[in-house]
């Protein structure tokens, strides 16, 4: 049976990790938008795989989906 490395945060299950084309058609957010949101900390920042290539985990993206407010909401009658 071969070892697998476990990390202590998955399980034992590595993460699975999204390359930015991925993460943008995930999103529907462009490049500029993505970067300028992880500039703002209001998107997860990615992860350096090495000098010249990052990825997002897809538990983060997930994560940051869960907690985004839907566009199409009907909105809240005014408060009497």
């Amino acid at each position: 049976m071969p070892l697998q490395a476990q990390h202590p945060s998955t399980n034992g299950v590595a993460p699975v990790l999204l390359r930015l084309p991925a993460v943008m058609r995930v999103t529907g957010l462009g490049r500029s938008t993505i970067y300028r949101l992880v500039s703002d900390g209001m998107f997860p920042r990615p992860v350096h795989l090495a000098l010249r290539a990052v990825g997002w985990r897809q538990a983060d993206i997930d994560t940051w989906f869960a907690g985004r407010v839907p566009v199409n909401r009907p909105a809240r009658p005014p408060k009497a």
